[in-house]
């Protein structure tokens, strides 16, 4: 029978063949666990998993509710709205959906003291595609520096949903752009990117944090 224990193995054997073949660093594996149980979270935890990705706040909510005597590095990956921004804030390690200084302003003024900076991930629409969400490619590095310049974020790196057409070139687009920020003096050492079907061509581009979600706890209920 497949497991959990046996697709969280399997995949880590995966990911680390794919970054010996391609003589790459292997990537922090992120467990996007929206639509999943707190159980199924709980169970990968014990197996050594650390970072889980959640995309709602009001299913995240319960979550961490339920495991908050767990070490967990919440991230959260789905789409903000300017109304929600505040229990994000308040709860999550890292953020990897900023396309706008308006979301990150609201981030930073709602960032408590007592928590380490909040990392943030820009989003960005590295397709140009009018149903995703994301910064303009030739907007991020100007999104980046208004990043930078706000107290209680820090500027992680770049985040991408790329088109199903062609990922691997938007994956080298990606790492171009990350070098831009480089370049301009800016930490951006995060890429997060690669799902279960591109994590290799997600690699092969330089890819530090790969999403997964299916190839990991199966379909979505």
């Amino acid at each position: 029978m497949n497991t959990l224990e046996d697709r969280y193995r399997q995949l880590r054997q995966r990911i680390a063949n794919a970054a010996l073949r391609l003589n790459k660093p292997e990537p922090t594996l992120l467990a996007v666990s929206k639509k999943h149980s707190s159980a199924a979270i709980h169970e990968l935890y014990q197996l050594g998993q650390r970072d889980f990705g959640e995309s709602y706040w009001q299913e995240a909510d319960a979550k961490l509710n339920a495991l908050s005597d767990l070490n967990i590095v919440w991230h959260f990956i789905g789409p903000l709205q300017s109304n929600k921004t505040r229990p994000i804030a308040e709860h999550f390690a890292w953020v990897h959906s900023v396309d706008r200084e308006k979301i990150a302003r609201r981030l930073s003024e709602q960032r408590p003291d007592h928590l380490p900076d909040l990392k943030i991930c820009l989003q960005v629409n590295i397709d140009r595609e009018e149903t995703k969400a994301g910064v303009l490619p030739e907007h991020a590095l100007a999104l980046a520096k208004q990043v930078t310049a706000l107290p209680k974020l820090k500027l992680a790196g770049l985040m991408c949903i790329p088109a199903k057409t062609d990922p691997a070139e938007a994956f080298q687009r990606m790492a171009g752009l990350q070098a831009e920020l480089k370049q301009a003096g800016l930490s951006a050492d995060t890429l997060s990117m690669g799902m279960s079907d591109d994590l290799e061509l997600a690699i092969a581009e330089g890819s530090t944090m790969l999403r997964i979600g299916t190839a990991l706890f199966g379909e979505r209920e």
